[in-house]
């Protein structure tokens, strides 16, 4: 399905719905996470049985670390609705993508090229530096990712600025994802990249 036209992705009803989506997410872990902490803790003091702490430990661990990953999900969600409010979507099929593998990239990061809007014949590469909401996409644009699971990302949803920031959709659009040029982290150009 493509994107109905509209001067910023941001007018278009489904992309509201989906970033709307994308908040109310953030807000459930908020008050989820902070709350499984605190329970797993209390039931563990009240049972306060020494062998129980390996039962705890993992969850406990997991639960903690979510509660503090939560921050990230606030600021990803305001960035994109940033982005989204400036930006039309542009529908790109089948981007070159891989994990790693290629000058200036990290093993196990995403990445994903786009055309430079000043120098349409070159592309930028853009690398998904952040892990939160990104293990479903690295499963999905590695080299090893299955054929069915590839056919959910053929089709991406772009609004933004590929030398800067922006945020990638499947149709829809569903699973936003803000991706950014870091730089202090930026690829090596390439043959096929030159700075801007």
């Amino acid at each position: 399905m493509p994107p109905t036209h509209h001067p910023t992705a941001w007018d278009d009803p489904a992309t509201r719905r989906a970033w709307t989506r994308l908040v109310t997410c953030a807000a459930v872990g908020q008050i989820l996470w902070p709350a499984v902490w605190a329970g797993l803790l209390a039931w563990y003091v009240i049972m306060s049985i020494t062998w129980t702490l390996w039962l705890f430990f993992v969850p406990l661990a997991y639960s903690f670390y979510r509660t503090f990953l939560q921050v990230a999900y606030w600021r990803g969600a305001l960035r994109a609705r940033r982005i989204l409010r400036h930006h039309p979507w542009q529908v790109y099929e089948a981007p070159e993508s891989g994990i790693g593998n290629i000058p200036g990239v990290r093993n196990g990061y995403v990445w994903l090229r786009f055309p430079n809007p000043e120098a349409p014949d070159q592309q930028v590469t853009m690398v998904m530096h952040s892990h939160v909401r990104s293990v479903w996409w690295g499963g999905r644009l590695g080299k090893r990712a299955k054929p069915e699971r590839k056919a959910e990302v053929r089709t991406i949803w772009f609004a933004g600025d590929p030398r800067l920031a922006a945020v990638i959709a499947v149709p829809g659009p569903r699973r936003l994802y803000v991706i950014d040029q870091r730089p202090s982290c930026k690829p090596a150009p390439t043959s096929e990249v030159r700075d801007a």
